[in-house]
């Protein structure tokens, strides 16, 4: 288990800004499967959903930032478990980009990758293994989603999700897998016991212009989509 609990770069969990915050949490005071619990919940709900400058960022910016997606937030999730003695690893895959269609939209979704590198946290707790997906979009933000969107009675792509279930997508975790955009994966790399080892085989795959243009232009865009859907009165 050592392999799944240490730190790195990237996992960069005994930084002073994550231990006094796990401090003012009091979460070691807490039993493991509400650690567990408690730690996800935060990061799904109180770290909002949105696009960061880029998926290889330290924990400890994932944090500042107050927001991620899928690969920043699996960050955020394992360093503040490791930090609590929570022993995990990532899995790491790609999805199709038709997820984001509504968060992006016009010229930067037809310019933007085919495939979207992603990646999801694997937790071991009670001598078992299990998959953190749901933790990616925040309950206000899906809330206004499945509003939005009351009239789906079938699969759902769109605005960051893709899930068989809009209506009561399997994002609640207590000993069980937790998914959101499980039924977009079209390619599998497996698993790696660190998000710095994945990053290590593989990236986004973008030119240095697009990828300039994403960070500077077309994230900034897509957050405020996301934004404009959580606020909706």
């Amino acid at each position: 288990m050592n392999a799944y609990l240490k730190e790195t770069s990237i996992l960069n969990y005994s930084s002073p800004s994550i231990q006094s915050f796990i401090k003012s949490k009091n979460w070691l005071a807490l039993p493991p499967v509400e650690r567990v619990r408690t730690i996800y919940n935060f990061v799904r709900d109180d770290i909002q959903f949105g696009y960061n400058i880029s998926d290889g960022i330290s924990a400890t910016q994932v944090l500042q930032d107050g927001y991620g997606q899928c690969n920043t937030k699996a960050t955020l999730l394992m360093a503040l478990l490791r930090a609590v003695g929570i022993p995990n690893r990532i899995h790491g895959f790609t999805i199709d980009k038709a997820l984001q269609k509504g968060a992006i939209t016009g010229v930067w979704y037809l310019l933007s990758p085919k495939n979207i590198l992603h990646s999801w946290v694997e937790v071991f707790v009670e001598e078992k293994w299990y998959s953190m997906e749901g933790v990616i979009l925040d309950k206000a933000y899906l809330t206004q989603l499945q509003q939005k969107n009351q009239d789906c009675t079938t699969s759902f792509c769109g605005y960051g999700a893709y899930t068989d279930d809009l209506k009561n997508p399997p994002i609640e975790w207590n000993l069980n897998h937790t998914y959101i955009q499980d039924k977009g994966i079209n390619q599998d790399f497996g698993i790696f016991d660190t998000p710095d080892d994945f990053y290590a085989k593989h990236q986004q795959q973008m030119s240095f212009f697009k990828k300039f243009i994403f960070q500077k232009f077309v994230r900034n865009i897509m957050n405020k989509n996301v934004a404009t859907i959580r606020n909706r009165s």
